[in-house]
């Protein structure tokens, strides 16, 4: 059997009663903390004007986009929802396959949920199928290896996983189910190129993601087939196409048993999830050292850490947001000078502020064997500071806060979720936070 055929039948087959109620559970959590997230975007320009320009061309529609009371046609609310769960740079990471899955996942299983008036709990069964999916087809590309050729595994791998929740709200049969993966795995696509001169494009790689899952399942339910060999294939096989590292069997490796839903990284901090670890080290040493007494700071991480978030333009002289967002540099200065790293710590004024300019021009990045040997499994990294008064403080970071080796407890979860909320819905964070708690009872989804 082909390994795509496996994630087919394994999304036709599953059932909510056969699934670990730590997966129920977690399913849950990763919904709250998306939807959180996204409301907390519902005022960034960029995702207001995709709203109107959307709206202009489409009408409305019966699907909602989460805190903007706003109704959109299924695949543009999908679309706008996953722009806004990856605005803000705080949606949960699957490590082993470096995929922000649910910012595509969720907007997408919930835009088709709406429309065929499917249930909380069947909503929940289908995302925790894009999981499985999405999650597994990172992880046979080879992390490193498909970062290193420019892709967006987000973004790559999330429309298999979108288009697999999809498939299963539309009740495809398992043919029908391989045909959506296979035309999800021809229209998988997303590049890094937008961190080369800070385009703001990196929020349409979920969007992308979202509305062509969707359209793949339900072409495939009208009866248009996909390639059952995409993965594979030696004339346009997409793991060939996007890898030199990548292995087959881990499509469907654990399937139904190790469940990848439960290895997700929830962040902490509002930036790239490479720049955590160092945060992490830069919050350990802060009651060590005044910033005005630090002469250097030196930080040795993992390759595609490194690459990503330490050699850019932007990297190394942030002036925007976005380029913040993705600077080691900037991240473990703001963490030095402000004790925390908040959506404050990104504000454009911030960004140029002198005392973090002057501070993250002394920080340097270095890639170190020992991390990138450990990587993915750990995205850690070292630090060490020299001070005006001769002292060396050094300290290690291998597993970030909110990692599944180092999580957040349920308090900062809750806090979390409730400060986004906040957001779009003031004085009704608790209402719609026990609205997604009740999804599995839930007899259609809600509106937030």
């Amino acid at each position: 059997m082909a390994e795509l055929r496996e994630l087919a039948r394994f999304v036709h087959d599953l059932t909510w009663e056969e699934l670990p109620e730590s997966v129920r559970q977690t399913a849950v959590l990763r919904v709250l903390d998306l939807v959180s997230v996204s409301m907390g975007a519902v005022n960034d320009g960029l995702a207001r004007s995709a709203l109107d320009s959307y709206r202009q061309r489409s009408g409305t529609g019966p699907c909602s986009v989460w805190g903007m009371d706003q109704l959109l046609p299924m695949a543009e609310a999908a679309r706008v929802n996953a722009m806004l769960a990856h605005t803000l740079e705080l949606d949960d990471v699957h490590t082993a396959s470096k995929t922000h899955g649910s910012a595509s996942i969720i907007p997408a299983a919930w835009a088709c949920g709406e429309y065929l008036g499917s249930t909380g709990r069947e909503f929940l069964l289908a995302a925790i199928c894009g999981y499985e999916v999405t999650a597994r087809i990172g992880m046979a590309l080879g992390v490193a290896s498909h970062r290193k050729k420019g892709w967006h595994a987000t973004a790559t791998c999330g429309v298999f996983g979108c288009a697999a929740a999809a498939a299963k709200l539309l009740g495809l049969t398992v043919d029908e189910t391989v045909s959506a993966l296979g035309m999800a795995g021809t229209q998988s696509a997303g590049l890094w190129a937008f961190l080369g001169d800070g385009a703001s494009c990196k929020v349409l790689h979920t969007a992308h993601a979202a509305a062509c899952g969707l359209d793949a399942a339900f072409l495939a339910g009208a009866g248009m087939t996909g390639p059952e060999h995409i993965l594979e294939a030696g004339d346009g096989g997409l793991l060939a196409a996007m890898s030199d590292c990548h292995d087959l069997s881990r499509v469907s490796a654990g399937l139904g048993e190790t469940w990848e839903i439960l290895n997700m990284d929830v962040k902490p901090y509002p930036c790239c999830r490479s720049a955590h670890c160092a945060v992490d080290c830069a919050l350990a040493l802060r009651d060590r050292v005044e910033p005005e007494k630090i002469e250097s700071i030196f930080i040795k991480t993992y390759q595609v850490g490194y690459r990503q978030c330490a050699v850019s333009e932007g990297c190394r002289n942030p002036r925007t947001p976005l380029d913040a967002k993705f600077s080691t540099p900037y991240a473990v200065a703001a963490a030095f000078l402000e004790r925390k790293v908040t959506m404050d710590e990104f504000a454009p004024e911030r960004v140029l502020r002198a005392d973090i300019q002057e501070l993250l021009h002394k920080v340097r990045v270095q890639e170190d064997e020992k991390f990138t040997g450990e990587y993915p499994k750990h995205w850690g990294c070292a630090m060490e500071v020299e001070t005006a008064d001769g002292r060396t403080l050094r300290t290690e970071v291998r597993d970030a806060s909110g990692s599944v080796m180092n999580p957040l407890s349920p308090e900062q979860m809750a806090a979390k979720a409730e400060n986004f909320i906040g957001i779009a819905r003031p004085g009704r964070e608790r209402e719609v936070m026990r609205s997604v708690m009740e999804l599995p009872e839930a007899g259609r989804l809600p509106r937030l």
